[in-house]
């Protein structure tokens, strides 16, 4: 059932002129690019500005609680953009 849905949106794909195609390409880039820099300023405000990824600063609950969040939240974005990218443009 799935074949039958994804076959459509292949024809309609290869069908685009390049032009409209580069600029999907284009916007999965900086979806790519606004995704990483959203993650790691909120990556970096929790761990060095409140300190929870700091020793000298922090908790051993705090650290690993917000080393744990580092990691999930990393593994997120890891399979956020492998979706976004698993799909093969038609070469120019």
């Amino acid at each position: 059932m799935t074949q039958q849905q994804d076959e459509p949106l292949k024809n309609e794909e290869e069908e685009m002129p390049p032009e409209v195609r580069l600029l999907f390409f284009f916007i999965n880039i900086m979806r790519t690019i606004f995704l990483f820099l959203l993650l790691m300023m909120i990556n970096v405000f929790f761990g060095l500005y409140l300190g929870f990824g700091v020793p000298e600063e922090s908790t051993p609950l705090r650290m690993g609680l917000f080393y744990t969040w580092f990691v999930i939240s990393l593994a997120a974005f890891i399979y956020v953009s492998w979706r976004m990218w698993r799909k093969k443009m038609p070469p120019p």
